[in-house]
């Protein structure tokens, strides 16, 4: 059903890394990219990065330099590396499938639940 569910969130340190992932059995079987969100409490949710369903990968400038999205098909599995964490990247971090603006889409635009991140020391 290409349903994502998000893990790797927690506490983690000023200047830290953490590594999320995004499994969806399936997606990469149909055009799908997948797209990382975060809400930060009392914001709204904003766009973090993007791996388009040809590889094609984009940032927000909040996170560039910083964040590395990357894609392992075998294991339907999208990552987000986080580098050189600030109280600022504090969010419940999403991801959802990303479908392809075609007329031969096949992906079904889902939503995980999150997984949280706290930066603090």
């Amino acid at each position: 059903q290409v349903q994502p569910v998000e893990s790797g969130g927690g506490l983690v340190q000023p200047g830290g890394s953490l590594r999320l992932s995004c499994t969806a059995p399936g997606f990469t079987s149909l055009t799908c990219g997948m797209d990382w969100y975060r809400q930060a409490a009392g914001k709204q949710r904003e766009w973090v990065s993007t791996i388009s369903f040809t590889g094609i990968t984009t940032y927000a400038d909040s996170v560039k330099g910083r964040f590395t999205i990357s894609e392992d098909g075998a294991k339907d599995t999208v990552y987000l590396q986080m580098n050189s964490l600030k109280p600022e990247d504090t969010a419940m971090y999403s991801c959802k499938t990303a479908p392809l603006r075609s007329s031969v889409n096949t992906c079904p635009e889902k939503w995980g639940q999150g997984t949280l991140v706290t930066v603090s020391s």
